[in-house]
């Protein structure tokens, strides 16, 4: 199952303590940094991705979707929040979404819908050590083998299957 990623885009930007510096400096420096790092992130992990920017702040050229560098990029409409878009999305996507947001209610409405969801600074961490890898050519855990233990691993207890299935897209990344 592929999983698309809905990230709330200046959330993220706003979140993040490089790219925060750049949305200060000029707005536009900010989203072209972002979509930077999503597109070498795109290029490893081959997954879908949407980011979703208030349209208020829109470049006068721009439409309200486009596509820059592999990665979907919308812009929400004149009235209308980039929360809103994200929970139509969502409630579209259900399962298939992994939402990227700190926005509390954002999360709650995807969580509520069945999709994974996962804080802005959690993924940007995941997507920096995603192209880490990448760059150093580190191999995975699974190339160096099974190694036999009898120390039982993980809780005595099992995880919800929504749970279940929300740690496998976080892994995914």
């Amino acid at each position: 199952m592929s999983i698309h990623i809905v990230i709330d885009g200046y959330n993220l930007i706003r979140q993040s303590n490089a790219l925060s510096a750049l949305d200060r400096q000029d707005l536009q420096l900010g989203r072209e940094a972002l979509l930077d790092m999503l597109s070498a992130y795109k290029k490893i992990k081959r997954h879908t991705i949407t980011v979703v920017f208030d349209g208020t702040n829109a470049p006068q050229f721009s439409q309200h979707k486009e596509r820059i560098k592999g990665i979907k990029v919308k812009f929400s409409r004149r009235g209308e929040s980039a929360d809103a878009v994200i929970k139509r999305m969502t409630a579209q996507l259900r399962e298939k979404a992994l939402v990227v947001s700190s926005d509390l209610d954002v999360i709650h409405f995807a969580a509520s819908k069945g999709s994974a969801t996962i804080n802005s600074p959690g993924f940007e961490e995941k997507m920096a050590m995603a192209v880490y890898m990448d760059t150093k050519g580190m191999e995975s855990e699974a190339a160096e083998g099974w190694v036999p233990t009898t120390k039982k691993k993980g809780p005595g207890r099992r995880l919800s299957k929504k749970k279940r299935r929300s740690r496998v897209k976080i892994k995914k990344l």
